[in-house]
């Protein structure tokens, strides 16, 4: 008789509210939400609903939030892009003269203000507004797991 095998991620242990639980959680889940959903083609059209309402027009679908997630965790795993690389990966290739003008300008006020404020002040802004996000985002990826489970009866 054969036995199933069992995938385990080995996860360090670490308290509760560190950044890299969040990190690891965030990484676990939406490579579970990666080997689960098949077929992603299935989320295009579909929204979430939240707390039984339909999301608002114009909101991603779940196939965007999919690739969405999928894009961070790489981000989370193996680091970010040199700055310059992420810009021009971001950056759309027809932006206007103005455009560019307007981002250097709100690049360097962020840059003057982020100068008034003393490091360990960005760093608790920074730390604290990352660890919220990474935990919206797992929540998001458990619940396009979950959706799609529904979609494909798989639901448990």
């Amino acid at each position: 008789m054969e036995t199933a095998a069992i995938m385990r991620v080995q996860t360090k242990h670490y308290p509760k509210n560190c950044l890299l639980t969040v990190m690891d959680r965030y990484s676990a889940v939406v490579r579970n939400m990666e080997q689960v959903v098949m077929i992603p083609s299935l989320l295009r059209d579909m929204q979430f609903n939240v707390h039984g309402h339909r999301a608002q027009d114009g909101a991603p679908d779940l196939y965007n939030y999919f690739t969405m997630l999928k894009a961070i965790r790489v981000d989370v795993d193996h680091g970010l892009l040199p700055r310059e690389e992420w810009r021009s990966k971001v950056a759309d290739d027809r932006a206007s003269e103005a455009e560019n003008e307007a981002a250097k300008t709100e690049k360097d006020e962020e840059e003057r203000i982020l100068g008034q404020l003393d490091l360990e002040a960005q760093f608790h802004l920074h730390f604290s507004s990352l660890h919220h996000i990474l935990t919206h985002l797992t929540l998001k990826a458990e619940e396009v797991t979950r959706t799609y489970q529904e979609i494909t009866g798989e639901a448990k």
